[in-house]
């Protein structure tokens, strides 16, 4: 990039960051640099940037709702982000467990979850009341992402610093198994009907699949080194999975369960994020310090976009 051009990143990204936000948007936590990224998707430019304070982890838009969620590890908080009024600013947060990781929506948009590693147990808040309503205590260390199964009955917590993933009874609200599925768990993803949970086991460089009507592994497949993130796509064919080790995202076959092929992202990427309408991937690269934005149909990389410090989590609307 030249002198030109870095001067004029640096400062359009000061001018807008008071710029109004809307739909067509992606956001990315920067936890290297105490901020949010905000990326307009129809021209794969940055945006703006909030400021969080901390260190940004998790982050989620939910159903019917203006507000951006965002999981601030270092102060153990849920912070809110009006993203309708465009201040850029947090506007409320709640006090969570300890260590908060990655921010995951309930289907109907009524609920939030957070993993809080340090608490080894999973918050849930309350959208309507904001409000932490509930919390849950998981048997797996350092619980990383707890997600939602499509009909909201279930979770599936993922654990770090253990061999397995633990699945909640959400109207329990109870721990009811766990499942082994190698060393190092971490991105779960769901089939749209399901039936079938996937899950990301970094150490062993897997995927693993679940049957979550029998609740065990139905199979297990490579797809790259130290597989991590995992998005799936709205039309179920297909699933990717970012492998850390590799700088690359695979593309897996739901139907065959096999790998479909890879595509060149950035180093070390983490976290996805898929546009609504299944047309962009969004791949958050974290020794890249950038977002690697992928065409989600052809599987070709579009563009690369320069974010803030260790981009961690993306979520798109």
């Amino acid at each position: 990039m030249s002198l030109h051009l870095r001067f004029f990143s640096v400062c359009c990204v000061a001018a807008l960051s008071q710029a109004a936000f809307a739909a067509d948007q992606v956001f990315v936590t920067n936890e290297g640099s105490s901020n949010v990224s905000v990326i307009d998707s129809k021209t794969n430019s940055l945006m703006s940037t909030i400021d969080t304070g901390g260190k940004p982890r998790g982050l989620a838009l939910c159903k019917n709702d203006a507000h951006l969620y965002v999981s601030n590890q270092k102060d153990s908080q849920l912070q809110a982000i009006d993203t309708g009024t465009g201040t850029g600013k947090v506007s409320k947060s709640l006090t969570l467990g300890d260590s908060p990781e990655a921010v995951y929506c309930s289907p109907d948009g009524k609920w939030l979850a957070i993993a809080n590693e340090g608490s080894n147990s999973v918050s849930f808040a309350s959208t309507t009341d904001w409000k932490i309503a509930f919390d849950i205590a998981v048997q797996g260390k350092n619980p990383e992402h707890a997600v939602f199964s499509p009909d909201g009955q279930r979770m599936l917590v993922s654990a770090e610093e253990a061999d397995q993933v633990d699945v909640l009874d959400l109207r329990t609200r109870k721990q009811i198994a766990s499942i082994r599925v190698g060393n190092r768990p971490r991105g779960i993803a769901f089939s749209p009907d399901g039936n079938t949970a996937y899950v990301a086991v970094e150490t062993d460089s897997l995927l693993v699949a679940i049957d979550m009507q029998k609740l065990n592994v139905k199979g297990s497949l490579v797809v790259g080194a130290r597989t991590n993130g995992l998005a799936m796509h709205p039309n179920g064919k297909w699933l990717f999975a970012s492998n850390g080790g590799d700088a690359n995202v695979a593309v897996v076959d739901t139907a065959t369960f096999a790998v479909h092929t890879k595509v060149a992202v950035g180093q070390r990427p983490w976290n996805m994020a898929i546009s609504p309408d299944g047309s962009k991937l969004y791949v958050a690269a974290g020794r890249s310090h950038a977002v690697s934005v992928v065409d989600a149909n052809t599987f070709t990389p579009i563009a690369t976009v320069p974010v803030g410090k260790l981009p961690w989590g993306a979520a798109a609307n």
